[in-house]
């Protein structure tokens, strides 16, 4: 089939390089335009090796862009990462339609940040899932899901890069052999359980220092590494990496408890957050000591409130 795909960032190319692995005909590679500094995607530079021609329009609702497009005589066209709003005629042009990787069970976390939020409500169980896209944000027929369990310590990071990356570039290829084979379904997703969630960002990120430890825990999981939960310490942004849950600390919730080599000791309701990374507002992550040590926290100290 001669298949044009759309996406970016290391999803898409290791999607292209399994869909040509699999001897499919990809014949052409939308991307979103160069970064800042003329940075280039990894899509596109997979694409170039490969000697894929790569297109990067400003927008999709040009009607050379979709004559340009359509030009292609697409079979099918594929989704990996999109964040883009592609129109509805993208997806009725080729042959055989479009498909899209989203990593949730749908129809439960629409939107672009279904891990995070998957994390911070406290899910057990989450999945991915290849659909038909539609005119609506993720609410296409489904093709296929797979599930996965959520553990105890997973992050956001741990869930996408170690499960739902890999396994989301074997289902997209999983479906485009269905597709080929004539045996993909059409799964009307079901009205019950469907929910949306906005972007995952400094919105959302900050730490209520007086919610119930689960609570304090999912979030700070479900914000790393982006964009990573945070307290405000003397008026700076603090953000919390790698933490885990240890045993009460015996102060009031968002007072540090302590500082060693395992991480900075934040009391919450029964618990304490144990972190051992560390980013304020400028520079990178620090280890909890030279953090503490450079910002002169220490034990006894408390992170403000935050606001409601």
């Amino acid at each position: 089939m001669r298949i044009v795909l759309f996406g970016q960032a290391a999803f898409g190319a290791k999607s292209l390089e399994a869909l040509a692995a699999k001897g499919e005909e990809v014949v052409a590679a939308y991307v979103p335009p160069d970064g800042p500094a003329g940075a280039v995607d990894p899509l596109k530079e997979a694409a170039i090796a490969r000697g894929v021609p790569v297109f990067q329009p400003p927008s999709y609702r040009d009607a050379a862009v979709l004559a340009q497009y359509r030009a292609l005589a697409p079979d099918l066209a594929v989704l990996a990462f999109v964040t883009d709003i592609i129109p509805k005629a993208f997806f009725e042009a080729p042959r055989h339609g479009a498909i899209c990787y989203h990593p949730s069970l749908l129809p439960r976390h629409r939107g672009a940040s279904a891990i995070n939020w998957a994390v911070i409500m406290g899910d057990r169980t989450t999945g991915l899932s290849i659909f038909w896209p539609d005119d609506g944000i993720d609410t296409g027929p489904l093709l296929l899901q797979k599930t996965i369990e959520i553990g105890p310590d997973d992050t956001t990071g741990s869930l996408y890069f170690n499960r739902l990356f890999p396994m989301g570039v074997d289902a997209l290829v999983e479906a485009v052999a269905l597709i080929r084979e004539g045996k993909a379904p059409r799964t009307p997703q079901a009205a019950e359980g469907a929910t949306y969630e906005p972007p995952c960002d400094d919105s959302v990120a900050a730490v209520k220092w007086d919610r119930p430890a689960a609570d304090v825990y999912d979030l700070v999981r479900g914000c790393d590494p982006q964009p990573g939960a945070f307290g405000i310490w003397k008026g700076e942004r603090v953000r919390f990496y790698g933490a885990r849950l240890g045993d009460g600390g015996g102060g009031p919730p968002g007072a540090v408890a302590g500082v060693d080599a395992k991480g900075l000791r934040i009391c919450l309701q029964g618990a304490t957050l144990v972190v051992p990374k560390l980013r304020g507002a400028s520079g990178g992550k620090m280890d909890a000591v030279a953090f503490a040590e450079a910002r002169g926290l220490k034990s006894g100290d408390a992170f403000e409130p935050a606001s409601r």
